[in-house]
C-alpha cells in the first residue's frame, strides 16, 4: 500500500505547482501550467527518482481545511492527473494547508498512490492557524468513498508550527498515537521548508517503530541524505534540487544528480 516499503530506500521528489485560481501569486491559466508540471515529473522519471509528492505551496497565505476552495481541489486534480500520465511513478499529493479531505479525492480520482497529511493527530498552532486532529474524520472519509488503497502518510511535529499546547508530548508519544490512529506511515520534519530533522528524533522515533514506514520530510541535502536514509526508508526533496536552493524556482538537474549519486553511493 505504502510508496515508501520498509525494504526499500526510497527517494520522492516534490513538484510544487504554479499558483492556482483564485490565490494571491496566480498569474496563468491552468492550461499554461501544464507543460510545466509534464517537463518536470519527465525530468525526476528520466534522471531516476522513485516516487513524486505534489504540492500547491506557491498558493500562499494558505487557508486551512475545508476553507480551501473547490477551484483549488480542481486545479490540483487536473494538474495531477497530467504529472501521473507524464511520469508512470507513485505519485503522492499535499494540499495546503491540512486540506487533507481534499488531498484524497484528488489522489482517489486520479489513481494516486498516497497523500500526506497534516494535524493526523495532536492539535497544533500552524502559520496558518489551529490545525486540529483529524484522523478519525479521514479515515471515515477514505472508508466512504472506497479509498482505503491509498495511504496516508502523516506529519508529525510537523514544520511551520508552534507544539507548545503538546509540549508534555514528546515525538515518540506523538509516534505511537499516530500508529494507534492507523497512520500508514511517519514523516518528520525540521522546524520549516529546507531545514533538516533531528537525527536523534528520528532514531528514537524508529527505534520505538521499527516497522511502520517512516520518511523524511525537509532539509534533505546531498550532504546528508545518506545519513538520514541509515535510519529510514525514505526522504522527500524539494529545496535541495531546486535551482540555487530555493524551492520556489524551477527543478536544477545537477543538483538532483549529486543528490542521487549520493544517496546510492
Amino acid at each position: 500500500m505504502t510508496p515508501f516499503p520498509t525494504d526499500k530506500k526510497t527517494i520522492a521528489a516534490m513538484i510544487h505547482v504554479p499558483p492556482l485560481p483564485g490565490t494571491p501569486l496566480a498569474r496563468v491559466p491552468i492550461s499554461e501550467m501544464i507543460p510545466s508540471v509534464r517537463n518536470e515529473a519527465e525530468l525526476y522519471r528520466d534522471l531516476g527518482v522513485d516516487v513524486i509528492l505534489v504540492e500547491n505551496m506557491h498558493d500562499r497565505p494558505y487557508l486551512r481545511g475545508d476553507a480551501v476552495g473547490h477551484e483549488i481541489t480542481a486545479a490540483v486534480a487536473v494538474l495531477a492527473a497530467e504529472i501521473k500520465d507524464a511520469s508512470q511513478l507513485p505519485c503522492g499529493i499535499q494540499i495546503l494547508a491540512a486540506a487533507n479531505k481534499q488531498a484524497l479525492a484528488c489522489a482517489f480520482a486520479n489513481d494516486l498512490d498516497f497523500i500526506r497529511a497534516e494535524g493526523f493527530v495532536f492539535a497544533h498552532i500552524a502559520d496558518e492557524g489551529l490545525i486540529d486532529s483529524n484522523a478519525a474524520e479521514l479515515l471515515r472519509y477514505r472508508k466512504s468513498i472506497g479509498a482505503e488503497d491509498i495511504a496516508i502518510l502523516t506529519d508529525i511535529k510537523k514544520k511551520h508550527s508552534s507544539h507548545s499546547i503538546t509540549e508534555d508530548i514528546d515525538i515518540i508519544e506523538t509516534a505511537h498515537a499516530a500508529e494507534f490512529f492507523l497512520s500508514d506511515g511517519l514523516i518528520i520534519t525540521g522546524a520549516a521548508t529546507g531545514r533538516k530533522a533531528d537525527l536523534e528524533e528520528v532514531r528514537a522515533v524508529r527505534s520505538a517503530l521499527p516497522h511502520l514506514p517512516l520518511v523524511i520530510g525537509s532539509g534533505i541535502t546531498a550532504d546528508n541524505i545518506r545519513e538520514f536514509l541509515d535510519h529510514t526508508d525514505g526522504v522527500i526533496v524539494g529545496t535541495a534540487i531546486k535551482k540555487d536552493a530555493n524551492w520556489t524556482n524551477p527543478p536544477d538537474p545537477t543538483r538532483l544528480k549529486t543528490l542521487l549519486k549520493a544517496a546510492r553511493r
